[in-house]
């Protein structure tokens, strides 16, 4: 490729922010849940470099890009039949056999979502304010029908946003391109709090510890686990395992396993389904609090056959 901009590019990041920044330098736009993914086009050749530098082409055949002479910045997502994205599916694309790569590819299709331009021609942009790289980025998408994601300077369309999706990015106007610094983006996410049952614990790295609680919610009269909370100072886990053991039942329980696991069920403690936590998460798919969740306090005034499944937030 002969573009002024060759992968790897480590992508610009945000810092988290826990409310939106406000001034006339400030835009936002929709948190997407997907794969970020940086896109270098130089005629009909398209290379589709990951966050961490690797080249995800061979994952999704499905992508194409009209000719041209760009390098994008944005997300991969795939979304349901209702437009909801959704992050699991996007993970079963990432596999070692080819066969199941182009079956998947047809069943569940992703998409390129931008919203950055670091290149045109032979133009690079990461010195230009992020004001000219948006509207040079719209007159590309327009001519090459390319799906961005929506920016506005309106805070108060951002707040509405915060309180229906994952969250928001807020990006300043007159900030240049920085490659992986955390500096002219800001990250706030929408947290949610749920009341969950502690099914279980697994132990921590030093002996005699706790290391993460297991969360569940009744799904009638099942008690399915929904996620974990981990985190906790080193006082914590060590007073938590005196804590929990009355409540033990001499039973294990294990979630199911996933490819990070290598397959390996994940095993932990049982506990008889007594204790009620309070906790904050930021996203919820597929039944299961992603990311992990955020000690808040413990309910001794709520019974665990008051938490529900159906009380579990997964957003839009």
């Amino acid at each position: 490729m002969s573009l002024p901009l060759s992968p790897p590019i480590k992508p610009q990041l945000a810092l988290t922010r826990k409310e939106l920044p406000l001034g006339q330098e400030w835009a936002y736009e929709p948190k997407l849940d997907g794969f970020r993914a940086i896109i270098f086009v130089d005629g009909d050749e398209a290379y589709i470099q990951s966050r961490g530098g690797k080249e995800l082409g061979r994952y999704f055949p499905e992508l194409s890009f009209a000719p041209g002479r760009w390098v994008l910045d944005g997300e991969l997502v795939i979304r349901d039949a209702d437009g909801n994205v959704e992050f699991d599916s996007l993970q079963e694309r990432i596999h070692p056999a080819q066969s199941r790569i182009e079956l998947l590819s047809k069943e569940i299709p992703a998409c390129f979502v931008g919203f950055d331009l670091l290149s045109e021609g032979d133009d690079s942009l990461l010195e230009a304010p992020l004001s000219e790289r948006r509207e040079r980025l719209e007159r590309i998408a327009a001519e090459a029908d390319l799906e961005l994601t929506p920016l506005t300077p309106d805070a108060d369309q951002a707040e509405a946003w915060l309180r229906s999706i994952e969250g928001v990015m807020a990006k300043q106007l007159d900030a240049p391109y920085l490659p992986g610094k955390r500096k002219g983006f800001a990250k706030v996410k929408r947290e949610r709090t749920i009341d969950c049952v502690v099914m279980g614990w697994r132990p921590g790295k030093e002996e005699g510890t706790v290391g993460s609680l297991i969360l569940g919610l009744y799904d009638g009269e099942e008690l399915r686990t929904v996620g974990h909370i981990s985190g906790f100072s080193a006082a914590a886990k060590r007073s938590m395992r005196a804590m929990l053991a009355p409540l033990e039942t001499g039973e294990s329980g294990s979630a199911e396993p996933s490819r990070w696991t290598g397959g390996r069920d994940l095993e932990w403690v049982e506990l008889r389904p007594e204790l009620v936590i309070e906790v904050g998460y930021d996203h919820a798919a597929s039944g299961r609090i992603r990311h992990g969740a955020r000690f808040r306090s413990f309910r001794d005034d709520k019974s665990p056959e008051e938490c529900k499944f159906e009380q579990l937030d997964e957003g839009s």
